[in-house]
Formats: structure tokens, sequence, C-alpha cells
């Protein structure tokens, strides 16, 4: 038996450092850091780093809303999910994640495409 997605992409310490990588991305992408001007990045990683842990396999320790809640009237147009998957590709490629983890990941966050865009 396989190592779940969780274990494979460090445990929750990778994982962390994944999504605090991948929220710095955004910050730096102009395509979708306007969405990001008032808030706060420290509640950003964490929520971030904390679904994801819980979404791979680990600890579940997500308090957040779902991602309905989360994106409900934000209007998140095609190209901006798009520009947070390329974000995602590029922090996993900075933190040596393998190609198959990669893949794994992008295909779970293109499933949640309909709960986050245009709703």
């Amino acid at each position: 038996m396989s190592d779940s997605l969780y274990v494979r992409l460090g445990g929750s310490e990778g994982i962390t450092q994944i999504a605090s990588d991948l929220v710095d991305i955004h910050l730096a992408n102009p395509s979708i850091s306007p969405r990001y001007a008032n808030s706060d990045v420290s509640a950003l990683k964490n929520g971030a780093a904390t679904f994801f842990i819980a979404g791979t396999g680990g600890p579940n320790v997500y308090k957040g809303k779902d991602m309905v809640a989360t994106h409900k009237g934000m209007n998140i147009s095609g190209d901006e999910f798009l520009a947070v998957l390329d974000d995602a590709l590029q922090a996993l490629q900075k933190n040596d994640i393998g190609r198959r983890e990669q893949e794994e990941v992008l295909f779970v966050l293109y499933s949640m495409k309909p709960e986050i865009v245009r709703i």
C-alpha cells in the first residue's frame, strides 16, 4: 500500500511550507494579487495549510468554510482559477515535490473548479 498524499507531500511540515509559498506566490501574481489586498496573510497561510493537510489525508485540522461559502459572490473567472493552479504548480516545484504528487494535487484542485468559479 502506498503512502497517502499527505505523507508524500512531507506531512504537516511540508504542506505548511508549500501553502506558505503558495500564498506568497499568489501575492506576487498580478492577475490575482488584488484579491488578497486586504487579507490577513497569516490567516491565509494557516487556512491554506490546514485545508491542504485535511484534504490530502492528514489530520482534520481545518476549521474554515467550505469552498462554496469561501468563494460565494467573488465572481472568480476561469483565468483567475487557472492562475491559481499555475501558482500551485510553482509552489510544488519550489518544494521539490515529485511529478506524480504534483499531478495529484492539481487534479484535486481542478476538481474544485465548480465550487469556486463564477459562484
